[in-house]
């Protein structure tokens, strides 16, 4: 198929995914897309810079990189102990006098240096002026649930102004499952501190990735997410993919919901593009994730905005909701501070119509009526059913259109309704119908249509 015809199959199973799962995308978030727009420097550019900012790094970067295999977190470990030498010596005045204090590590200086040079391009990242500010005004109208980057800069701030700034060590320590936040994994140029850079900062943030990735697992599980601004061949990519293989591919089954958004200058005039990949994540182990290759990322963010309700709530609101929560159970009810209407804590178990009252948000009865007739989410059913995916039920429901002609998802009916949510948007439901249905056409058993 040709390129166009290759758009349009993505878009089409993005809005699949989308309608399915009935939640907002993650976005995993790379120095690509830095590179994009605002010139970052990649890996080896940014080990260059380095190299030229000290006078006690007199040999050429090839050299290091010839010693160290072009393994960048090595030669930033060499480098780190020549900038501290230097900052010792002659370069004192480069660096804020309380770095020179003897709880300071000795990395401190490269990394305030890293931290100073990418500080200095993404200043001038202004989204209204930008080259491609098109694409990151429809990268905004995403509305993402969160945002995960390993990257150092605070162009995803400028982006997503109500998402909140998580930095490192505070992703692990969060108490609960938040929403709005950008997870910066590797650390970011407000503190120089948490940056990963040396060999040393990757040796020690492996050995905690493990927490991350349980962490994150929720996420990849049950929301699309796109990484976007990676290669595919990313280490970052393979170290977190590593851990959370065997729960979410056991068999080096496609996984339905991850897809990898690679840039290709060609893309447009390249016919037969692949739609799924295998990733390799070492010498035994390999996972088959969905990928889309575009030069323009434009249409990719339509895709996912055009399944993104138009009105939608502040992430400020739902993070405090949230916070206030989770205080709320795990600390005031069981030291019974305020006085709480428990008669209604206990209905919540057994009507769920009941939390919306307790936080003050009324419902329609007509609305309550419904939401008990169809309350299930595709996932949902799937999961009902043994399965791990919608897919797993989309696959049930392509087989009844198979036998019978008769499409469940194209109308409302005792199966199957949709919920407008926008102009464009639209969130499918399914009932106890649907369940006993499936269920039977997953057993191979007689069943019929009642629509």
């Amino acid at each position: 198929m040709n390129y166009e015809q290759y758009k349009t199959s993505v878009q089409d199973d993005i809005q699949s995914c989308m309608e399915n799962l009935q939640v907002q995308p993650i976005l995993f978030v790379g120095s690509g897309m830095s590179q994009r727009y605002f010139n970052a420097p990649c890996w080896d550019k940014l080990m260059f810079s380095m190299a030229e900012r000290c006078p006690l790094i007199t040999k050429r970067f090839a050299y290091y990189q010839q010693q160290h295999n072009k393994d960048n977190t090595k030669i930033a470990s060499v480098f780190s102990d020549l900038y501290s030498e230097w900052a010792w010596e002659e370069g004192q005045e480069k660096f804020p006098h309380e770095m020179f204090e003897p709880e300071v590590t000795k990395d401190s200086y490269i990394k305030y240096e890293v931290v100073s040079y990418i500080k200095s391009l993404s200043d001038n990242f202004q989204i209204s002026t930008n080259p491609y500010a098109a694409e990151i005004e429809s990268l905004r109208k995403v509305k993402p649930h969160s945002i995960i980057t390993t990257n150092y800069d605070d162009a995803l701030e400028k982006i997503f102004p109500d998402h909140h700034k998580v930095i490192g060590q505070e992703i692990v320590r969060a108490n609960y499952t938040s929403y709005g936040e950008i997870l910066k994994i590797h650390g970011c140029l407000s503190d120089h501190k948490t940056i990963v850079l040396t060999s040393e900062d990757y040796s020690d943030f492996n050995k905690r990735k493990k927490y991350l990735s349980a962490k994150l697992l929720t996420y990849f599980a049950e929301h699309p997410l796109f990484f976007i601004g990676y290669s595919i061949t990313d280490s970052n990519i393979k170290g977190i993919l590593s851990d959370i293989d065997e729960i979410l591919a056991p068999n080096n089954e496609l996984i339905p919901n991850i897809y990898m958004v690679c840039f290709d200058s060609e893309s447009d005039n390249k016919q037969g593009l692949p739609t799924e990949q295998l990733v390799t994540i070492d010498a035994t182990r390999s996972v088959r994730l969905k990928v889309i290759y575009a030069s323009d990322f434009k249409w990719i963010f339509d895709a996912l905005s055009s399944c993104t309700p138009e009105i939608t709530v502040n992430p400020r609101l739902i993070r405090s909701l949230l916070a206030r929560t989770y205080k709320l159970v795990n600390s005031d009810l069981p030291k019974q501070d305020l006085p709480f209407n428990f008669k209604m804590l206990q209905d919540i178990e057994d009507k769920p119509n009941v939390l919306p009252t307790l936080f003050g948000i009324t419902q329609l009865t007509d609305a309550q009526a419904f939401n008990a007739n169809f309350d299930f989410t595709l996932t949902e059913v799937a999961r009902k059913l043994g399965g791990s995916y919608w897919s797993h039920a989309d696959q049930l429901l392509t087989k009844v259109f198979e036998d019978t002609k008769v499409n469940i998802k194209a109308t409302d009916n005792k199966y199957h309704v949709s919920i407008k949510t926008g102009v464009k948007s639209a969130t499918h439901k399914y009932s106890q119908q649907t369940v006993d249905l499936l269920l039977k056409v997953q057993n191979n058993e007689t069943y019929s249509l009642d629509i």
